[in-house]
């Protein structure tokens, strides 16, 4: 038998060393334990993962199927230390099947209309903010909590490089800005003082309380911002999303390339780097749902084939 609180601990030690965060696996986890426990167990068994896993009663399909998962592959690490631990077979509570949704791809009368929609706020320190959080996201293509974890710090102004800390799998980076971003900056952080000069948080975007940003708070807001600008569903599965902005980012910097006739190929390592990817192969779907980029692609093969003929 091997207490399973101990073992929870050396498992989440390995998966962090690996790059993961599990901060909602290990409490999850910890609540598998606790109710493993209560029923007098000393061991996972898949009658009590299942039981638990189904809570709360009349759950949805994918919530029972998410929690399963993650006790499937604690039991797995388990199994190698105490053989007699069960482990759910994984067609047990099976997730739908899902699909990724089409990038809505943003044009530049998109983000002017977004960011022309901000003043139906009446904060004018929230108008400024969303006018400057929504187009730095869009040219820099950052991840949406990339951008609300940023410090005042983390921007040199006089260098123009942007500091990205300890982001997805523990990675940093420095992003070199264009100097009309500079600019932008710039303008924004001298407003900001003079509508809130004292702050509570160092962060570079603040609330109208003087506090960092909160995710669910800038979905809303952004929520809010499409509707105000028109922007429309280009299909049931490519609505306009605030992550897009990354997506965004991500085709239209190889489009460029294919418009300057240069080799995508050799922008493409950049390009994951500058977006904090582990390897540009996790570049690649970013790119693989746009049509403008495949219409390109296929313009160059025609007239490669033609040059050849």
């Amino acid at each position: 038998m091997t207490a399973l609180s101990p073992a929870l601990k050396d498992y989440l030690s390995m998966r962090r060393a690996l790059g993961y965060k599990l901060r909602r696996t290990e409490k999850l986890l910890v609540q598998f334990i606790e109710y493993v426990e209560a029923s007098g167990a000393d061991r996972i068994t898949i009658d009590l993962a299942l039981a638990w896993a189904r809570l709360p009663a009349g759950g949805d399909l994918n919530w029972w199927s998410g929690r399963l998962s993650v006790v499937r592959k604690f039991a797995t690490f388990i199994n190698t230390i105490d053989p007699d631990t069960e482990v759910p077979p994984k067609d047990l509570l099976p997730a739908p099947k899902s699909h990724r949704a089409v990038p809505f791809l943003y044009s530049d009368q998109d983000i002017a209309a977004l960011m022309a929609a901000a003043t139906i706020f009446s904060s004018p320190l929230r108008v400024l903010t969303c006018q400057t959080l929504i187009p730095l996201l869009a040219v820099t293509g950052m991840r949406v909590g990339e951008g609300i974890r940023l410090d005042r710090k983390d921007v040199d102004i006089a260098a123009g490089v942007l500091t990205v800390w300890l982001s997805k799998f523990g990675k940093s980076r420095e992003l070199p800005l264009h100097p009309s971003t500079v600019d932008a900056l710039r303008a924004y952080l001298q407003k900001r003082d003079q509508l809130y000069p004292n702050p509570s948080a160092p962060s570079l975007f603040i609330s109208t309380a003087g506090t960092r940003l909160l995710y669910c708070n800038v979905q809303w807001d952004f929520s809010r911002l499409v509707r105000r600008a028109a922007l429309k569903p280009r299909s049931k599965d490519c609505r306009p999303r605030i992550h897009d902005l990354r997506h965004s980012f991500a085709v239209r910097t190889i489009i460029d390339a294919y418009r300057e006739d240069a080799d995508a190929s050799l922008r493409l390592p950049l390009l994951s780097t500058y977006l904090g990817h582990l390897h540009p192969g996790n570049t690649y779907w970013y790119l693989s749902a746009a049509p403008e980029l495949l219409s390109l692609a296929g313009q160059r093969l025609e007239r490669s084939l033609k040059e050849q003929a």
